[in-house]
């Protein structure tokens, strides 16, 4: 409660001293961290104003790329999928929003894609899996031939690793 008093006092304060200007500067005005703050706290107590900002932060090039760097952040260090575990419905809104964003964008949807294949290739089990999707889907498995040509050492490994599947196979 306090908080909140300090904060309507210090906005109402900088208003009346805004209002005794003949022009706002915003500029001079977020140059003080106690502005900022007020400022960036009465934006995340109103979602209307939160969603506005959001949406005119969606429209610039460089504020679309540090948000999509920090929910990338985030989907890496679990929180994301700790606030989803509890919120069924924001579960499905975010995997509707990615599907839209990586149809919208084909830079981010290979960046994903290659962030995936990554984490999978971490461990045993993800590898089996990733071989089984590219077995199944005839797509990944052209794409993963055109890599393997690219690049002679990939090719080599993978041939390596069925020499060492036959001949476990007939021991």
């Amino acid at each position: 409660m306090r908080t909140i008093s300090k904060t309507l006092m210090f906005i109402s304060i900088m208003a009346a001293a805004v209002s005794c200007q003949s022009s706002f500067n915003a500029t001079e005005t977020m140059e003080l961290q106690n502005n900022r703050e007020a400022v960036y706290q009465e934006m995340i107590s109103n979602p209307a104003q939160l969603k506005e900002f959001m949406e005119l932060a969606q429209q610039d090039e460089e504020a679309r790329k540090i948000m999509m760097q920090s929910h990338m952040q985030m989907m890496e260090s679990g929180k994301m999928k700790e606030m989803m575990g509890n919120n069924p419905e924001m579960k499905e809104n975010m995997k509707s929003h990615m599907q839209k964003m990586m149809e919208e964008n084909p830079e981010m949807k290979k960046k994903m894609q290659s962030m995936m294949v990554e984490k999978m290739l971490k461990s045993p089990d993800g590898r089996k899996m990733l071989m089984q999707r590219i077995h199944e889907n005839e797509e990944m498995k052209k794409e993963m031939m055109e890599k393997m040509k690219e690049n002679p050492e990939m090719m080599e490994k993978m041939k390596s690793k069925m020499k060492d599947k036959s001949s476990r196979s007939e021991q």
